[in-house]
Protein backbone atom coordinates (compact mmCIF):
# COMPACT_ATOMS: atom_id res chain seq x y z
CA UNK A 1 0.00 0.00 0.00
CA UNK A 2 1.35 3.40 -0.96
CA UNK A 3 1.98 5.98 1.76
CA UNK A 4 2.07 8.90 -0.70
CA UNK A 5 -1.12 10.79 -1.69
CA UNK A 6 -2.08 13.85 -3.71
CA UNK A 7 -3.70 16.42 -1.41
CA UNK A 8 -6.06 19.35 -2.03
CA UNK A 9 -6.54 22.12 0.56
CA UNK A 10 -9.39 24.51 1.23
CA UNK A 11 -9.47 28.26 0.56
CA UNK A 12 -10.77 30.56 3.28
CA UNK A 13 -12.36 33.80 2.10
CA UNK A 14 -11.82 36.44 4.79
CA UNK A 15 -12.24 40.20 4.34
CA UNK A 16 -8.53 40.94 4.93
CA UNK A 17 -7.30 38.67 2.11
CA UNK A 18 -6.01 39.58 -1.35
CA UNK A 19 -7.50 38.66 -4.71
CA UNK A 20 -4.39 37.70 -6.71
CA UNK A 21 -1.78 35.67 -4.83
CA UNK A 22 -3.65 32.48 -3.90
CA UNK A 23 -5.50 32.19 -7.26
CA UNK A 24 -2.15 32.63 -9.05
CA UNK A 25 -0.47 30.04 -6.79
CA UNK A 26 -3.24 27.48 -7.29
CA UNK A 27 -3.63 28.26 -11.00
CA UNK A 28 -7.20 29.53 -11.32
CA UNK A 29 -8.76 32.74 -12.64
CA UNK A 30 -9.24 35.39 -9.95
CA UNK A 31 -12.82 36.63 -9.75
CA UNK A 32 -11.97 39.43 -7.28
CA UNK A 33 -13.15 37.32 -4.32
CA UNK A 34 -10.92 37.76 -1.25
CA UNK A 35 -8.72 34.65 -0.88
CA UNK A 36 -7.06 35.03 2.52
CA UNK A 37 -5.85 31.56 3.50
CA UNK A 38 -5.27 28.18 1.92
CA UNK A 39 -5.52 25.45 4.57
CA UNK A 40 -3.67 22.14 4.37
CA UNK A 41 -4.47 19.77 7.20
CA UNK A 42 -7.15 17.89 9.09
CA UNK A 43 -8.86 20.70 10.99
CA UNK A 44 -12.58 19.85 11.28
CA UNK A 45 -13.61 23.29 9.95
CA UNK A 46 -11.87 22.76 6.62
CA UNK A 47 -10.22 19.36 6.20
CA UNK A 48 -8.05 18.78 3.12
CA UNK A 49 -9.00 16.03 0.68
CA UNK A 50 -6.65 13.18 -0.23
CA UNK A 51 -6.82 10.95 -3.31
CA UNK A 52 -6.77 7.32 -2.16
CA UNK A 53 -7.11 4.08 -4.14
CA UNK A 54 -10.75 3.94 -3.05
CA UNK A 55 -11.53 7.54 -4.04
CA UNK A 56 -11.31 10.99 -2.46
CA UNK A 57 -11.49 11.23 1.32
CA UNK A 58 -11.41 14.03 3.90
CA UNK A 59 -8.06 13.91 5.67
CA UNK A 60 -9.56 14.09 9.17
CA UNK A 61 -11.77 11.03 8.65
CA UNK A 62 -8.96 9.16 6.87
CA UNK A 63 -6.61 9.75 9.82
CA UNK A 64 -9.29 8.83 12.35
CA UNK A 65 -9.62 5.41 10.72
CA UNK A 66 -5.87 4.64 10.75
CA UNK A 67 -4.13 7.08 13.09
CA UNK A 68 -1.20 4.90 14.22
CA UNK A 69 -0.38 3.84 10.67
CA UNK A 70 -0.59 7.42 9.34
CA UNK A 71 0.88 9.40 12.23
CA UNK A 72 3.27 6.85 13.71
CA UNK A 73 2.89 5.43 17.22
CA UNK A 74 4.56 8.27 19.11
CA UNK A 75 2.60 11.17 17.54
CA UNK A 76 -0.67 9.21 17.54
CA UNK A 77 -0.30 8.51 21.27
CA UNK A 78 0.83 12.01 22.18
CA UNK A 79 -1.68 14.03 20.16
CA UNK A 80 -4.34 11.59 18.93
CA UNK A 81 -4.64 13.58 15.70
CA UNK A 82 -2.58 15.47 13.12
CA UNK A 83 -0.99 17.99 15.51
CA UNK A 84 -0.47 20.83 13.02
CA UNK A 85 -2.30 23.00 10.52
CA UNK A 86 -0.40 24.33 7.48
CA UNK A 87 -1.49 27.48 5.67
CA UNK A 88 -0.62 29.89 2.87
CA UNK A 89 -1.65 33.45 3.80
CA UNK A 90 -2.19 36.52 1.65
CA UNK A 91 -2.48 39.51 3.98
CA UNK A 92 -3.85 42.49 2.06
CA UNK A 93 -5.41 44.35 5.02
CA UNK A 94 -4.25 44.06 8.61
CA UNK A 95 -5.33 41.13 10.76
CA UNK A 96 -6.60 41.64 14.30
CA UNK A 97 -4.10 41.93 17.14
CA UNK A 98 -4.11 38.55 18.84
CA UNK A 99 -2.72 36.49 21.67
CA UNK A 100 -2.87 32.70 21.96
CA UNK A 101 -3.32 30.87 25.29
CA UNK A 102 -1.02 28.21 26.71
CA UNK A 103 -2.17 24.57 26.47
CA UNK A 104 -3.19 24.56 30.16
CA UNK A 105 -5.16 27.82 29.88
CA UNK A 106 -6.84 26.65 26.66
CA UNK A 107 -8.04 23.46 28.38
CA UNK A 108 -9.35 25.50 31.33
CA UNK A 109 -11.04 28.17 29.18
CA UNK A 110 -12.62 25.65 26.79
CA UNK A 111 -14.05 23.60 29.67
CA UNK A 112 -15.39 26.73 31.40
CA UNK A 113 -17.16 28.07 28.27
CA UNK A 114 -18.63 24.61 27.62
CA UNK A 115 -19.97 24.54 31.18
CA UNK A 116 -21.54 27.97 30.62
CA UNK A 117 -23.27 26.50 27.56
CA UNK A 118 -21.78 29.04 25.12
CA UNK A 119 -22.24 27.67 21.58
CA UNK A 120 -18.96 26.96 19.72
CA UNK A 121 -20.10 29.31 16.94
CA UNK A 122 -21.02 32.20 19.29
CA UNK A 123 -19.31 35.46 18.32
CA UNK A 124 -18.37 36.17 21.96
CA UNK A 125 -16.79 32.74 22.49
CA UNK A 126 -13.01 32.89 23.24
CA UNK A 127 -12.07 29.19 23.19
CA UNK A 128 -12.96 27.10 20.15
CA UNK A 129 -10.98 24.05 21.32
CA UNK A 130 -8.73 22.85 24.15
CA UNK A 131 -5.41 23.37 22.40
CA UNK A 132 -2.64 25.96 22.42
CA UNK A 133 -1.72 27.70 19.16
CA UNK A 134 1.97 28.49 18.84
CA UNK A 135 2.75 29.38 15.22
CA UNK A 136 5.64 30.08 12.87
CA UNK A 137 5.54 32.04 9.65
CA UNK A 138 8.04 32.17 6.81
CA UNK A 139 7.78 35.15 4.49
CA UNK A 140 7.04 34.48 0.81
CA UNK A 141 7.43 38.22 0.06
CA UNK A 142 8.44 41.26 2.08
CA UNK A 143 6.25 40.75 5.15
CA UNK A 144 5.30 43.20 7.91
CA UNK A 145 3.98 42.32 11.37
CA UNK A 146 3.57 43.54 14.93
CA UNK A 147 5.36 41.29 17.44
CA UNK A 148 5.52 41.80 21.23
CA UNK A 149 6.12 44.93 23.29
CA UNK A 150 8.97 47.29 22.43
CA UNK A 151 12.01 47.19 24.74
CA UNK A 152 11.53 49.60 27.65
CA UNK A 153 13.83 52.41 26.47
CA UNK A 154 12.32 52.27 22.96
CA UNK A 155 8.77 52.41 24.32
CA UNK A 156 9.67 55.42 26.51
CA UNK A 157 11.12 57.11 23.41
CA UNK A 158 7.98 56.28 21.42
CA UNK A 159 5.65 57.74 24.09
CA UNK A 160 7.81 60.89 24.34
CA UNK A 161 7.93 61.43 20.58
CA UNK A 162 4.17 60.92 20.03
CA UNK A 163 2.59 64.16 21.37
CA UNK A 164 -0.81 62.51 21.96
CA UNK A 165 0.76 59.82 24.19
CA UNK A 166 2.97 61.95 26.47
CA UNK A 167 0.37 61.67 29.28
CA UNK A 168 0.82 57.87 29.23
CA UNK A 169 4.51 58.15 30.13
CA UNK A 170 4.06 58.36 33.95
CA UNK A 171 1.69 55.37 33.84
CA UNK A 172 4.31 53.27 32.03
CA UNK A 173 7.06 54.43 34.42
CA UNK A 174 4.95 53.62 37.51
CA UNK A 175 2.96 50.56 36.40
CA UNK A 176 5.01 49.04 33.58
CA UNK A 177 3.70 47.22 30.50
CA UNK A 178 0.66 45.79 32.29
CA UNK A 179 -0.49 49.16 33.67
CA UNK A 180 -0.02 50.94 30.35
CA UNK A 181 -1.85 48.30 28.29
CA UNK A 182 -4.65 47.89 30.84
CA UNK A 183 -5.19 51.68 30.91
CA UNK A 184 -5.77 52.01 27.16
CA UNK A 185 -7.66 48.74 26.70
CA UNK A 186 -10.14 49.62 29.47
CA UNK A 187 -10.90 53.08 28.07
CA UNK A 188 -14.43 53.88 26.99
CA UNK A 189 -14.99 54.50 23.25
CA UNK A 190 -15.31 58.24 24.05
CA UNK A 191 -11.92 58.36 25.82
CA UNK A 192 -10.27 56.44 22.97
CA UNK A 193 -11.76 58.80 20.37
CA UNK A 194 -10.71 61.84 22.42
CA UNK A 195 -7.06 60.66 22.66
CA UNK A 196 -6.66 59.27 19.17
CA UNK A 197 -8.55 61.86 17.07
CA UNK A 198 -5.72 64.47 17.22
CA UNK A 199 -3.22 61.73 16.28
CA UNK A 200 -5.37 60.63 13.33
CA UNK A 201 -5.86 64.24 12.18
CA UNK A 202 -2.08 64.72 12.26
CA UNK A 203 -1.06 61.54 10.38
CA UNK A 204 -3.82 61.09 7.77
CA UNK A 205 -2.69 63.95 5.47
CA UNK A 206 0.87 62.53 5.51
CA UNK A 207 -0.51 59.05 4.69
CA UNK A 208 -2.62 60.41 1.81
CA UNK A 209 0.43 62.17 0.37
CA UNK A 210 2.56 58.99 0.59
CA UNK A 211 4.98 60.58 3.06
CA UNK A 212 4.97 57.81 5.69
CA UNK A 213 7.37 54.88 5.76
CA UNK A 214 6.24 51.33 6.62
CA UNK A 215 8.78 51.19 9.45
CA UNK A 216 6.81 53.99 11.17
CA UNK A 217 3.79 53.27 13.40
CA UNK A 218 2.12 56.33 11.85
CA UNK A 219 1.86 54.46 8.53
CA UNK A 220 0.05 51.43 10.00
CA UNK A 221 -2.15 53.53 12.30
CA UNK A 222 -3.24 55.57 9.27
CA UNK A 223 -3.82 52.42 7.22
CA UNK A 224 -5.95 51.00 10.07
CA UNK A 225 -8.11 54.14 10.05
CA UNK A 226 -8.25 54.19 6.25
CA UNK A 227 -9.57 50.59 6.04
CA UNK A 228 -11.86 50.69 9.12
CA UNK A 229 -15.65 50.56 8.83
CA UNK A 230 -16.47 51.60 12.41
CA UNK A 231 -17.00 55.29 13.28
CA UNK A 232 -15.22 54.76 16.63
CA UNK A 233 -11.43 54.66 16.54
CA UNK A 234 -9.96 51.22 17.28
CA UNK A 235 -8.02 50.68 20.54
CA UNK A 236 -5.65 48.48 18.52
CA UNK A 237 -4.09 51.73 17.22
CA UNK A 238 -2.33 52.10 20.60
CA UNK A 239 -0.69 48.69 20.15
CA UNK A 240 0.79 49.75 16.81
CA UNK A 241 2.82 52.31 18.82
CA UNK A 242 3.55 49.99 21.78
CA UNK A 243 4.67 46.89 19.82
CA UNK A 244 7.69 46.07 17.65
CA UNK A 245 7.10 46.63 13.94
CA UNK A 246 8.99 43.80 12.23
CA UNK A 247 9.89 43.37 8.58
CA UNK A 248 10.72 39.82 7.44
CA UNK A 249 12.26 39.37 3.99
CA UNK A 250 11.47 36.43 1.74
CA UNK A 251 12.66 33.20 3.41
CA UNK A 252 12.91 34.72 6.90
CA UNK A 253 10.77 33.37 9.75
CA UNK A 254 9.18 34.60 12.98
CA UNK A 255 7.83 32.36 15.76
CA UNK A 256 4.90 33.47 17.94
CA UNK A 257 4.56 31.61 21.23
CA UNK A 258 1.68 31.73 23.72
CA UNK A 259 1.29 35.18 25.30
CA UNK A 260 3.13 37.18 22.62
CA UNK A 261 0.74 39.82 21.24
CA UNK A 262 1.07 40.07 17.47
CA UNK A 263 -0.66 41.05 14.24
CA UNK A 264 0.08 40.40 10.60
CA UNK A 265 0.10 43.68 8.70
CA UNK A 266 0.93 42.98 5.05
CA UNK A 267 2.47 40.41 2.70
CA UNK A 268 2.35 36.70 1.93
CA UNK A 269 3.62 33.85 4.08
CA UNK A 270 3.62 30.15 4.86
CA UNK A 271 2.23 29.60 8.32
CA UNK A 272 2.44 26.45 10.44
CA UNK A 273 0.66 26.17 13.76
CA UNK A 274 -0.71 23.80 16.34
CA UNK A 275 -4.08 22.45 15.23
CA UNK A 276 -6.21 25.06 17.01
CA UNK A 277 -8.42 28.07 16.44
CA UNK A 278 -7.98 29.75 19.83
CA UNK A 279 -7.54 33.51 19.49
CA UNK A 280 -7.91 36.28 22.08
CA UNK A 281 -8.22 39.54 20.18
CA UNK A 282 -6.77 42.92 21.14
CA UNK A 283 -8.14 45.27 18.50
CA UNK A 284 -7.86 46.19 14.81
CA UNK A 285 -11.04 44.19 14.32
CA UNK A 286 -14.83 44.53 14.44
CA UNK A 287 -14.86 41.11 16.18
CA UNK A 288 -15.33 40.47 19.91
CA UNK A 289 -12.56 41.78 22.20
CA UNK A 290 -12.77 40.35 25.74
CA UNK A 291 -10.43 42.72 27.61
CA UNK A 292 -10.39 40.95 31.04
CA UNK A 293 -9.65 37.59 29.38
CA UNK A 294 -7.03 39.17 27.09
CA UNK A 295 -5.19 40.72 30.04
CA UNK A 296 -4.85 37.28 31.67
CA UNK A 297 -2.89 35.89 28.73
CA UNK A 298 -0.61 38.65 27.41
CA UNK A 299 3.10 38.38 28.27
CA UNK A 300 3.80 41.82 29.75
CA UNK A 301 7.51 42.14 29.07
CA UNK A 302 9.78 43.50 26.39
CA UNK A 303 10.30 41.39 23.30
CA UNK A 304 13.39 41.54 21.12
CA UNK A 305 12.16 40.06 17.81
CA UNK A 306 14.06 37.03 16.57
CA UNK A 307 13.90 36.99 12.77
CA UNK A 308 15.19 33.52 11.85
CA UNK A 309 17.12 32.54 8.73
CA UNK A 310 16.63 28.81 9.33
CA UNK A 311 19.27 26.06 9.66
CA UNK A 312 20.58 24.71 6.35
CA UNK A 313 21.02 20.94 6.62
CA UNK A 314 24.08 18.94 5.51
CA UNK A 315 22.46 18.14 2.16
CA UNK A 316 22.50 21.88 1.32
CA UNK A 317 18.90 21.49 0.13
CA UNK A 318 16.66 21.56 3.20
CA UNK A 319 16.47 24.54 5.57
CA UNK A 320 14.72 23.86 8.91
CA UNK A 321 13.15 26.61 11.01
CA UNK A 322 13.53 25.32 14.58
CA UNK A 323 11.04 26.29 17.32
CA UNK A 324 10.30 25.01 20.83
CA UNK A 325 6.81 23.86 19.74
CA UNK A 326 6.33 20.06 20.06
CA UNK A 327 3.44 20.09 17.55
CA UNK A 328 5.19 21.05 14.33
CA UNK A 329 8.36 21.62 12.32
CA UNK A 330 8.58 23.73 9.18
CA UNK A 331 11.25 23.48 6.52
CA UNK A 332 11.99 24.74 3.03
CA UNK A 333 13.40 22.48 0.32
CA UNK A 334 15.19 24.26 -2.54
CA UNK A 335 16.01 21.88 -5.39
CA UNK A 336 18.06 22.49 -8.53
CA UNK A 337 18.09 20.37 -11.70
CA UNK A 338 20.85 17.91 -10.83
CA UNK A 339 19.90 17.47 -7.17
CA UNK A 340 17.86 14.84 -5.36
CA UNK A 341 16.18 15.20 -1.97
CA UNK A 342 15.76 11.94 -0.07
CA UNK A 343 13.97 11.41 3.20
CA UNK A 344 11.95 9.06 5.37
CA UNK A 345 8.95 10.47 7.18
CA UNK A 346 8.93 9.68 10.92
CA UNK A 347 5.37 10.96 11.15
CA UNK A 348 2.85 12.48 8.72
CA UNK A 349 4.13 15.20 6.39
CA UNK A 350 2.45 17.73 4.10
CA UNK A 351 4.45 19.24 1.22
CA UNK A 352 3.42 22.12 -1.06
CA UNK A 353 5.26 23.37 -4.15
CA UNK A 354 5.50 27.16 -4.05
CA UNK A 355 7.63 27.52 -7.15
CA UNK A 356 8.66 25.31 -10.07
CA UNK A 357 7.76 21.64 -10.48
CA UNK A 358 9.05 18.32 -9.19
CA UNK A 359 8.62 14.57 -9.23
CA UNK A 360 8.12 12.75 -5.95
CA UNK A 361 8.73 8.99 -5.87
CA UNK A 362 7.89 6.49 -3.13
CA UNK A 363 8.17 2.73 -3.79
CA UNK A 364 6.46 2.32 -7.15
CA UNK A 365 4.28 5.44 -6.89
CA UNK A 366 5.25 8.59 -8.79
CA UNK A 367 3.51 11.96 -8.44
CA UNK A 368 4.39 14.93 -10.64
CA UNK A 369 3.69 18.08 -8.67
CA UNK A 370 3.84 21.65 -9.89
CA UNK A 371 3.30 25.12 -8.37
CA UNK A 372 0.43 25.16 -5.89
CA UNK A 373 0.10 21.36 -5.66
CA UNK A 374 0.43 19.41 -2.41
CA UNK A 375 1.03 15.88 -1.17
CA UNK A 376 0.40 14.00 2.05
CA UNK A 377 2.88 11.39 3.30
CA UNK A 378 2.14 8.86 6.02
CA UNK A 379 4.64 7.88 8.71
CA UNK A 380 7.55 5.66 7.62
CA UNK A 381 7.34 6.67 3.98
CA UNK A 382 10.68 6.60 2.16
CA UNK A 383 10.67 9.02 -0.74
CA UNK A 384 12.82 11.08 -3.09
CA UNK A 385 12.16 14.33 -4.95
CA UNK A 386 13.83 15.42 -8.19
CA UNK A 387 13.24 18.30 -10.61
CA UNK A 388 14.21 19.01 -14.19
CA UNK A 389 14.60 22.72 -13.60
CA UNK A 390 14.11 23.91 -10.00
CA UNK A 391 11.55 23.71 -7.23
CA UNK A 392 10.83 25.42 -3.91
CA UNK A 393 8.81 23.19 -1.59
CA UNK A 394 7.64 23.86 1.96
CA UNK A 395 7.29 20.89 4.29
CA UNK A 396 5.24 20.58 7.47
CA UNK A 397 5.72 17.75 9.95
CA UNK A 398 6.07 17.15 13.70
CA UNK A 399 9.58 17.12 15.21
Amino acid sequence: MSKLFALKGKIQNYAWGGTEFIPKLLGFESNSEKCAEYWLGAHVNAPSVISTASGNQNLDSYLASKSIESLGTEVAKKFGRLPFLFKVLDVHDMLSIQVHPTKKEAEKGFKHENELGIPLTASHRNYKDDNHKPEIMVALSEFWLLHGFLPENELIGRLKSTPEFVDLLPIFKDEGYFGLYKKVMEQSAEETNRTLTPLVNRIMPLYSEGKLDKSSPDYWAAKAVDTATDKNLDKGIYSIYFFNIVKANKGEAVFQDAGIPHAYLEGQNMELMANSDNVLRGGLTPKHVDVPELLKHVTFEETVPNVMQGNLQNDGIECIYKTPAPDFELSKIDLKASEMYQSKSKTAQILIVIDGEAKIVSDDKVLNISKGESVFLEANCEYSIVTQSNATIYKATAP
